[in-house]
């Protein structure tokens, strides 16, 4: 039996993508007896069907789970890899993986523990039940990442929870389901979802896809607006300058910039 107590993180990871987040976890466990013992954790997301996915964790686990000792007979860690999945089509890549197998050697195909989890699998009353809002949030924008009517119609329905959560939590899951929605059901519609946010948004201050798309456009438009300014000063100046330079006449230069007498005068 191990302590679950002593279960302390390793800060490694290993992924085939530079730019993805972490991609594994590996935790260092003491037995009973004190000893020490690595148990390699493999955590992985699919949107869509990949049929080298097992492949792929494979990969992960024979580059990341081992243990530099030369006292070791074996180097490899036991792995256990964790596949979540939220595609538009039902997929489980293991649930064939052992037909034609004989009993003898099931359960030994892989060269890892493997538990595939689909998203859709997963009960909406589970996740209203949960009393992590964080984890149900983020399983119902998960498992519905494509549909954007559905997350419309249950999102909204965390909205007690979230109030109930400390200012900086809310704001934060909010932040995160925007920033993972963004891949799946675009701008637009994430604009829609963020209206069913809109009254408790205001209310406490949270932080949604909408507000950074509101953000976003007021800024533009203010930088716009100051830049429109700026030629137009420019162009005044310009036109005084040439008046006053004697290169152009009044009147040509109230013909030709658009401006009357008295703004070339600075009357």
């Amino acid at each position: 039996m191990d302590d679950k107590n002593t279960n302390k993180r390793k800060h490694d990871s290993y992924s085939e993508v530079d730019d993805t987040g972490e991609a594994d976890l590996a935790f260092r466990v003491n037995v009973s007896t004190g000893a020490p013992v690595l148990v390699g954790i493999l955590v992985e997301h699919k949107s869509g069907q990949d049929p080298d996915t097992l492949n792929q964790v494979a990969r992960y686990a024979r580059t990341l789970m081992k243990r530099y000792d030369r006292n070791r007979i074996f180097d490899g860690l036991p792995t256990m890899a964790i596949i979540f999945y939220n595609g538009k089509a039902n997929w489980n890549p293991i649930s064939h993986l052992e037909d034609g197998y004989p009993e003898f050697f099931r359960r030994a195909v892989l060269p890892f523990r493997c538990a595939f989890v689909n998203m859709a699998d997963i009960p909406d009353s589970d996740c209203f039940a949960c009393e992590d809002t964080a984890t149900a949030m983020g399983i119902v924008a998960m498992k519905y990442a494509y549909d954007k009517d559905k997350l419309l119609e249950l999102l909204p329905r965390f909205k007690e929870s979230l109030r109930k959560m400390p200012h900086k939590e809310a704001t934060c899951i909010l932040e995160k389901i925007s920033v993972y929605l963004k891949e799946y059901i675009g701008r637009d519609a994430l604009k829609e979802l963020d209206m069913a946010f809109v009254s408790i948004g205001q209310k406490y201050g949270f932080v949604s896809a909408g507000d950074e798309f509101r953000k976003e456009l007021a800024d533009a438009r203010a930088k716009a607006e100051e830049e429109r300014q700026k030629a137009e000063a420019e162009k005044l100046e310009t036109a005084r300058k040439m008046v006053a330079d004697g290169a152009i006449s009044l009147e040509n230069a109230v013909s030709y910039f658009g401006y009357s007498k008295e703004q070339i005068l600075g009357k």
